[in-house]
């Protein structure tokens, strides 16, 4: 971490919703394959109805991995319109661009 955040009740759940909660789902999901012995034959079988429910769990973890994804694309994107729009005041203030400064 870059920003040195104290370590909150809240955090740790967003970090484990963020990394963990796909992790065990993936699990979860390879478990019931193992279980149901890697098969697909018909759907009369117990073991194949396991094995879909892994794959099923699989893509659920596909899902849920992507949905944080979207929301940390979407939060990152927040910031930059922020430092964006820090830039463009700084600019009407001064008439010139923060990283003009730096030159």
């Amino acid at each position: 971490m870059d920003d040195e955040q104290p370590i909150t009740f809240g955090r740790i759940i967003a970090q484990f919703t963020r990394r963990g909660l796909p992790i065990v789902i993936t699990l979860c999901g390879v478990a019931l394959i193992v279980v149901g012995r890697d098969t697909y034959s018909s759907l009369a079988s117990t073991h194949s109805l396991e094995t879909a429910c892994g794959v099923a769990l699989l893509i659920v973890a596909v899902m849920v991995w992507m949905i944080n994804w979207l929301f940390r694309l979407g939060v990152s994107s927040n910031v930059d319109r922020e430092e964006e729009e820090r830039a463009r005041e700084y600019f009407d203030r001064t008439g010139r661009w923060p990283e003009d400064e730096a030159d």
